[in-house]
This record gives structure tokens, sequence and C-alpha cells, in this order.
């Protein structure tokens, strides 16, 4: 056995321990909880979990949108000893089917804002042959086939809270158990389970959420990037709740309008945001010049972040942008500028504990710590990718005099679009199943912003007429639309 550890105990009960209990830690839409009714609901649901069935280091498919009972299960399961498999809440049907399967998971979490893509997801049994329950928040009107049990989250909490202290207490993990899983199309398009620890999530939040951006506990986190990503379950989540701190919730799609909300209403002090975000903020009339006045650091990451986008931004708001990069593989940021050491056009410096190297061919490799022990049933791609104790990040670097790195692309063909990656090949694929398309490639070009935005070029089958807008009209029907070109 290695070293005793549980994430969520350090994430929560520990703060209660510190003399935290009746500090916010959770702020949602609708409702905000304390470090101590946080605790409680996380042990009443780790209970409910194992009442249901759900073992140790068995996966739970969790889509639903942020808020506080997310946070909940995500941290109950990891209490309890499961894994939760947070997952993108842009799936489409037959994606989640994919993931469903691909998991193995027996049992999903569903959110109300997603119960017919789940239930469309869900309906063939014979696609998702282990799953034997779904849990639904509020609710949720999800109906899975006879095979499937149907649990709301409220009974599950019940029998948690009825359940004897011992079934309520954490599962012995230690530093080395599994955490949670993250998919990640990564290198190759195909999306892949990356596989964390429970040590990992105290590395990140120590070296980047503390050592780096200072957090501490009167600060409020909010972040664009929602909870199924990696750099958005770090902001959300993690950093928050190790230094003491509240996170904001918000279940919205990211948009100027919502953002704004957030800024206006809960007051956040540290803000986690992509290039596309930023950008988005900039065109928008619904933001004041001093929306960001009570925002002391904010953060950049996803994707490249043009020196001209930060310039602008800091103009209107008086807020400068930290450019940070980090990988699902390393879980959280490994490259960033710091507050007072800002240096528009790169990515700054190494965090704390993780270090770097350019190789001779320029592409970049780091040592992570925090580094994903693999992918799950992808064995070629783990020996690719994870290379003893170094991460190829299959991204062009190089570094200046003083130290700051600077990225030059990518070594592949992979665009990276809105922070998420995109497989030109995947788009492609579904171009060329139109009738009226002979031949198809699908490139990265700038978008007004200088953000890199897929485009595609399509060649007209014989004695046919290309319609852009019927073509785009099936793209719009079929893929998540940081896909769409």
């Amino acid at each position: 056995m290695g070293v005793a550890f549980n994430a969520a105990t350090y994430l929560v009960d520990r703060q209660i321990a510190r003399g935290f209990g009746d500090r916010p830690a959770l702020i949602g839409a609708r409702s905000t909880l304390t470090y101590a009714e946080l605790g409680a609901r996380v042990a009443s649901a780790g209970a409910g979990w194992r009442a249901l069935g759900v073992r140790p280091e068995e996966r739970v498919l969790v889509h639903a949108a942020d808020g506080p009972e997310t946070v909940v299960a995500l941290l109950s399961l990891m209490r309890m000893g499961a894994v939760p498999v947070p997952v993108s809440t842009m799936s489409t049907p037959a994606e989640l089917t994919a993931l469903v399967a691909d998991s193995r998971c027996r049992h999903l979490l569903a959110g109300p804002e997603f119960c017919d893509r789940v239930q469309t997801a869900v309906r063939d049994s014979a696609a998702v042959p282990d799953l034997v329950g779904v849990v639904v928040l509020d609710d949720a009107p999800v109906r899975p086939p006879p095979s499937v049990l149907r649990i709301r989250w409220e009974h599950l909490i019940a029998a948690g809270e009825s359940a004897a202290p011992a079934d309520r207490a954490a599962d012995r993990t230690t530093e080395d158990s599994p955490a949670l899983w993250l998919y990640t199309s990564g290198t190759t398009g195909t999306p892949k389970a990356a596989m964390h620890r429970h040590a990992s999530i105290r590395f990140v939040a120590e070296r980047y959420g503390q050592e780096v951006l200072g957090l501490r506990p009167q600060d409020r986190c909010f972040s664009v990037a929602k909870l199924f990503f990696a750099y958005g379950i770090g902001n959300s989540c993690f950093f928050p709740l190790a230094a003491g701190a509240a996170a904001v919730l918000d279940p919205a799609p990211p948009t100027p309008e919502s953002i704004a909300r957030r800024l206006a209403e809960d007051a956040p002090t540290v803000f986690f945001g992509v290039p596309t975000s930023y950008a988005a903020l900039l065109r928008s009339d619904h933001l004041r010049e001093d929306a960001f006045h009570g925002v002391r650091v904010a953060v950049s990451a996803g994707e490249p972040l043009p020196p001209e986008l930060h310039h602008r931004f800091r103009a209107r708001f008086g807020t400068d942008l930290l450019n940070a990069m980090g990988s699902t593989e390393a879980l959280h940021i490994f490259l960033s500028n710091r507050p007072g050491e800002n240096r528009p056009g790169t990515l700054g410096t190494p965090v704390p504990g993780y270090e770097l190297r350019i190789r001779e061919d320029g592409v970049l490799k780091v040592r992570a710590p925090s580094a994903a022990v693999g992918y799950w049933c992808r064995t070629d791609a783990t020996r690719t990718v994870f290379e003893g104790e170094w991460i190829d990040t299959g991204d062009l670097f190089t570094r200046d005099a003083d130290g700051f790195y600077v990225c030059h692309g990518r070594a592949g063909d992979m665009i990276k679009s809105g922070g998420i990656w995109v497989a030109p090949a995947e788009v492609e694929n579904l171009l060329l199943r139109h009738p009226s398309v002979a031949a198809a490639c699908v490139v990265a070009a700038p978008d007004p912003d200088g953000l890199d935005r897929p485009v595609a070029c399509v060649v007209p089958a014989s004695g046919e007429h290309v319609d852009g807008a019927a073509l785009a009209a099936v793209c719009a029907e079929q893929l998540p639309a940081h896909k769409r070109p």
C-alpha cells in the first residue's frame, strides 16, 4: 500500500478542520454551500453511491452542467474510492454513447439540461451493455431502457444520510489510487481517457493555484471553461477548495451576457478564460469598462493568445491576462506567465515542480509529476505520448534568453478551435458523405481576432453544384460548434 491520501477529504474536510466550515465553498445560480454543508453532502452522496452498488475504482460518467450538485457528485465519488468521468456537455448523442461504452461505466449521472441527449444515448442497451443505472439531477425526465435503473439524486442523498458512519467514511485510497478520468482528443482526434491519481489533484492545486496565482481564502474563482475540461475542473473545484476559497459556478453556456452577470453579481477575484471568450467580451456591449475592477488575476489558456488581443483587453478593461499552457495529460497548467512577470506573446516560464525540454525538432516535452498514468485501453497512444517521466506535447516551441517560452503551433495537423482540439479528418469525412462533394480539406485559418478556426475547402462532385449553406447546415446538425467550419 502507498501513502494514504484522498483528494476529496483534502479539498473539503481539511478546510472544515481549519475552522472554515461557515465560509462559502460553492456559489451556484440557485444555492450556495458552505464548507460544512459541502462536507456533509459529499459524505452523504458517497454513502449513497455505496448503497447503490458503486464499488471503489469503478467509473461513473457525469454529464451535467456546472453547479454545486455536480461538484458534490464528483467529490463524493472520489471520496468513496470510485472514479468520476466528467464528459463534455457539448457531446452529441452518438458521442455520448461511445463514451459510455468506452469507459464501461455501470452508472451515469445526468443533468436536466441534457435529458433528451442522454435518453437517446442510452436507449439501445446493446450499445451500452455495462450500464445498469442512470442517476438524475432535479428529477430529469430521462427514461432509460427497462434493463437500466433510474435513480433520483435526492433519493441517493437520502440513502446516504441514513447510512452508518462507516459507510459515510472516505475510502482507503492512496496517493496513487485512480481519482478521475478526463477524455481528450489530444493529438489523434480519437477520444481517449487520461487516468489521473489522487495525489495529482493536490500537486496542481498547490503548485499553480497557490504558488503561481497566490490563491487565498478570500478569493472567489470563476471559470469560463466548464468542469468537464481539465482546465475547468482545476479552476472551479481543485484550486478554490484547496485554498479555502469559493468557486462561482454557472450552468449557462459562457456568453458575454452570462459572464457579465457573474462579474456583477458574484464579484469573482480570480477569472479563468480562453482567448475566444476574451475576444467575445471585447466585441460585446454588455460589459462596462469597470467590469473587471474586482478581478485581481485573469488567466488565459486553452489556445494561443494573440498579443494584440491581450493589449486590446488590457486597454479596455485595465486587466492583464496571464497567458498559460497546460494539457489534459498533465491535468492542468505547467507553463505560465505570473502576476508582475507577464510578457505578452509568450507562455511565461515553467510552473514550480515541472521541467521542460525542447527537442532538436522543436517539440516541447514536459516532466510532470501530475501526469496521467496513461490512456484507458489505448496502449499505442500511451506509449507515444507518455515517454517515461516525460509527456510529448506535440507543440513547437522556442525559449528566449530570459527563459520565456514561445509557441509556434502544432507539429501535426490538429486544429485548436475555441480551446478544444479538432481533428480535420472528422470534419472532412462528414463533408465527403454529402453527394455534392468529391474532395474536402479542413485547415486552420485566423478569424478577425487572430484565433484559429476550421475552414473547409471542397471540390464539387462531377455534375454537382456545391451549396455552402447546405453543407453548413449538415455540419451544424452533426458537429459541436467548435468543429464546424
